[in-house]
């Protein structure tokens, strides 16, 4: 189909379902023909299975699942208010996608979710389950016309969203390559393992303040580059020093008298900013220039994903993978594979356990309890160089936790 096909095969279909959506008699004719007239699938039946039966205390069923694209669909009625709790059979008050959430963690690990789509045929509401904490996003059946593409997730089986994640995390190892090598060379010895302690941490935090004004951590968008703006460039590197500081000082041990610009950044525990002692060369405006445009200015951090961008920064950053000339990353699905059945999945039904409780007061003192035991996991980060002698050859394996 061609995109103006689509637009009217989505105009068209929006029309034949504005008001309308029983859930027990047109789910599925609503699903089949969204599959068949909008995204071309000529055999949606074969694409979608309906009524999947999941195991909890009691048999449930999921009302959509695609297989080939990691997608399951909780469907609702015209009028369900789809952020609302609403009783279960067996007590529990869970929203439409912790429902959801409860089944997907009931189903093989191997057919676990990318997406969970949670519909009451007049909205759509898209959780990307490598975000699940992140609001969703909502397409409207009003605007399906132009926004169909946001769906495309249902049926494309190439993975194009992975791969487009991979495309701009790489992107954004490319940045933090470029300005560790110019950092690098205004330091007096490079080669002082002191002054790459330094550097690494200086580009944890810069990246971190960088993703932290596109995502929304600081508040005001672009508040890192619009602080920096202000200064001169022989000025910068103490206003970094002055900022570090107080992105490490919680609001109650603050200075009172300073300047509003510096008082309006939050403070960020964990101890990212508490190290002191790490050297901050002068910059340049070379520098200046490159954080301010190629690296704020012109790149959405907030569109990076985590996962594959965590590998990446450690490629950029690691001396020896630097030398060798190569960045090596573990996708998402090798990643999800390792840290799932070990500990993730396990998790995420307690969660889900927790959410489905209806009494609120325990539920609220199991969170606590659940929010504590997350505080107090620790989790070994490990690249393992496993040698394998085959044919004469060694072959390097790096696998990353």
């Amino acid at each position: 189909m061609t995109d103006t096909e689509r637009k009217a095969a989505a105009r068209q279909f929006a029309a034949d379902w504005q008001g309308r959506g029983d859930e027990k008699q047109e789910t599925q004719s609503f699903w089949l023909a969204l599959l068949r007239n909008v995204f071309g699938i000529a055999e949606p039946e074969k694409f979608i299975d309906f009524e999947v039966p999941v195991k909890l205390d009691h048999t449930s069923f999921i009302d959509g699942l695609i297989r080939q694209t990691r997608v399951l669909i909780e469907q609702k009625g015209k009028d369900i208010d789809l952020r609302k709790g609403a009783m279960q059979s067996d007590g529990s008050i869970l929203s439409p996608f912790m429902q959801a959430w409860r089944y997907a963690g009931r189903l093989p690990h191997d057919q676990n979710p990318r997406w969970i789509v949670v519909c009451n045929f007049q909205t759509f509401e898209i959780h990307d389950m490598n975000r699940p904490n992140d609001e969703p996003e909502v397409v409207a059946l009003a605007d399906l016309e132009k926004e169909y593409h946001r769906l495309q997730f249902l049926v494309d089986t190439g993975d194009e969203n992975i791969k487009k994640e991979m495309e701009i995390s790489l992107q954004a190892g490319e940045i933090v390559g470029v300005l560790y090598d110019a950092l690098l060379k205004q330091y007096k010895d490079p080669t002082d393992p002191e002054t790459l302690k330094s550097l690494n941490a200086l580009c944890v935090r810069l990246v971190f303040c960088l993703y932290a004004e596109d995502a929304g951590i600081f508040g005001g968008h672009g508040m890192f580059h619009h602080f920096l703006q202000g200064y001169a460039v022989k000025d910068v590197r103490k206003a970094l020093i002055d900022l570090f500081k107080v992105l490490d000082t919680p609001p109650e041990q603050r200075d009172p008298y300073m300047d509003d610009e510096l008082a309006a950044f939050p403070y960020v525990n964990g101890g990212l900013f508490s190290d002191e002692n790490i050297i901050i060369p002068r910059l340049n405006e070379e520098i200046v220039d490159l954080i301010l445009h190629r690296a704020s200015e012109d790149f959405d951090w907030s569109s990076i994903s985590p996962t594959i961008f965590g590998a990446v920064f450690e490629s950029t950053l690691n001396p020896e993978t630097r030398r060798s000339g190569g960045m090596h990353y573990t996708s998402i699905e090798n990643i999800h594979k390792v840290i799932d059945p070990l500990f993730l999945d396990e998790l995420k039904a307690e969660f889900a356990e927790i959410e489905a409780i209806p009494i609120e007061k325990t539920r609220a003192a199991r969170l606590t309890a659940f929010q504590n035991k997350l505080a107090s996991l620790t989790f070994l980060d490990i690249i393992m160089q496993i040698l394998i002698q085959s044919r004469g050859k060694i072959k390097k394996c790096a696998f990353a936790v």
